[in-house]
């Protein structure tokens, strides 16, 4: 009999709950779905939609057949692209981005046919540099509890294939460069979700360890050796999965038709990297954001947004669109390529490879608006960077005023428009986020907004919690 009055009990303790919930305000009560029902008066239109999206989704009952930017290419100024690179299922975008703007430059300097370089050598390091990353923030936040805000936000987010032109800076100044062939993709540099799962559970394992070991007296130096032999086992499993990096080879130029420009020599990566890019990435770049939910013209950094625990971390200057737009012209019109990233996912018609804001109408399809504005966006979480790729081309009117811009993206040939997306210059305005430029692009009066003290912000700030 006990188990039936435990349970009774039981059933008399939740319906006693529920009877408190329901007692007080902002619960929908039957009076009140009443009303919502009685407000949604439905018609013979609304059925048919309903019976048209039982089958069909929702952007392709929503297509508007009469936006003519689906089928406009045209482009007064074009940087020639250099081949379609494809990062598969992985998070890389910022990686294949960074690579391929220096990809150019070098085809252009050197007169090279066919070249990439190896995205998955750079990707190695990036992870295991991640990996320290998480733990020694681990051992300087261990007297912390566990809720404690950035504590949390750690173990979160212990490692990401995701990230931004500042681990591209990182991982190549430090680890150089080396061409495809000298370390080529495998199927978990191109699948990189079960990896990451692994290696995440993994870490936070570790950072449990650690915290353990530090609330047990250790310090300093018995910290740092345990961290390491961690980071061995992150080697280990890095190199099972993707190969272990080369440290030399050997590599011979060649033109389009596969001629060699000079002798086979053999290199290692820093070599490779000094010789055919050479430029200093920390020094020769701008970082710019567009962010209308906090004030132009001043400098912003986000704490604990870098790949590496000792590199760069992402700092950049926040200025209106149109002034971000002048230097991207000034860029392309001198054949130059920049690391660019937005929110690619916002009337994507994957299809066409068109970024438009007429491309859907859902405002038509449901009987209501979107009205919010671009900084309203940012700060309720709706919109975010979320995909990095080749800012290479613009379409001008007769005023020099941009209509429309074009992107080298890294998902295949195959894939929006030749391996390329278009973006009218109105989807520009509210869904890019983030430009890479040339400093000798920027103005002098830009430049020294740069020297500002920047403005720290947490890691978990809109804009920022789900990067590219």
């Amino acid at each position: 009999m006990k188990p039936i009055i435990t349970l009774a009990l039981a059933a008399m303790t939740l319906g006693a709950a529920a009877q408190t919930v329901s007692a007080g305000k902002g619960g929908i009560t039957t009076e009140m779905l009443q009303q919502i029902k009685k407000a949604n008066k439905t018609n013979p239109a609304d059925r048919a939609l309903r019976n048209a999206l039982a089958g069909t989704s929702i952007n392709q009952l929503a297509t508007n057949a009469d936006n003519v930017d689906a089928h406009d290419t045209h482009f007064s100024n074009e940087v020639p692209g250099k081949g379609i690179t494809d990062q598969k299922s992985s998070g890389r975008c910022w990686l294949f981005t960074g690579l391929n703007v220096m990809r150019a430059k070098m085809i252009q300097q050197q007169g090279l046919g066919s070249f990439q370089f190896s995205q998955s050598y750079n990707f190695f390091y990036d992870q295991l540099e991640k990996s320290n990353l998480f733990l020694q923030a681990v051992i300087d936040n261990a007297s912390k509890p566990m809720d404690d805000k950035l504590v949390e936000w750690l173990f979160k987010n212990p490692l990401s294939d995701g990230g931004t032109f500042c681990g591209v800076i990182d991982v190549v100044s430090k680890y150089g460069l080396v061409p495809a062939e000298a370390m080529p993709e495998s199927y978990n540099a191109n699948n990189t979700q079960r990896m990451a799962s692994i290696l995440s559970l993994k870490l936070r394992e570790y950072g449990l360890t650690l915290r353990k070991m530090a609330a047990a007296g250790k310090k300093g130096a018995e910290l740092e050796k345990q961290k390491v032999q961690m980071l061995a086992t992150v080697y280990h499993i890095l190199s099972i999965c993707l190969g272990e990096p080369v440290q030399q080879f050997t590599w011979t130029p060649r033109d389009a038709s596969g001629k060699a420009l000079a002798e086979p020599q053999l290199y290692t990566p820093q070599e490779f990297y000094k010789k055919y890019v050479g430029t200093d990435l920390k020094g020769s770049y701008v970082m710019l954001m567009n962010d209308p939910s906090r004030p132009y013209h001043k400098t912003y950094t986000i704490d604990m947004d870098r790949h590496s625990y000792d590199g760069m971390q992402w700092t950049y200057l926040n200025l209106p669109v149109d002034e971000i737009k002048a230097m991207a012209i000034a860029s392309i019109k001198d054949s130059v390529m920049m690391y660019f990233s937005c929110d690619v996912g916002k009337y994507l018609d994957s299809k066409t490879g068109v970024l438009s804001l007429k491309n859907y109408d859902y405002e038509s399809l449901f009987g209501t608006t979107f009205p919010m504005t671009k900084a309203e966006r940012i700060s309720t979480f709706a919109s975010a960077s979320s995909h990095a790729m080749t800012l290479m081309a613009v379409d001008l009117n007769a005023q020099g005023k941009p209509r429309k811009w074009m992107v080298e993206n890294s998902w295949g040939a195959s894939s929006g428009y030749n391996g390329h997306l278009i973006m009218t210059d109105e989807w520009f305005d509210e869904y890019m986020f983030r430009l890479v430029v040339d400093k000798k692009y920027v103005p002098a009066a830009t430049l020294e907004l740069l020297k500002q003290k920047p403005v720290k912000l947490p890691a978990w700030a809109p804009l920022f919690a789900g990067e590219e």
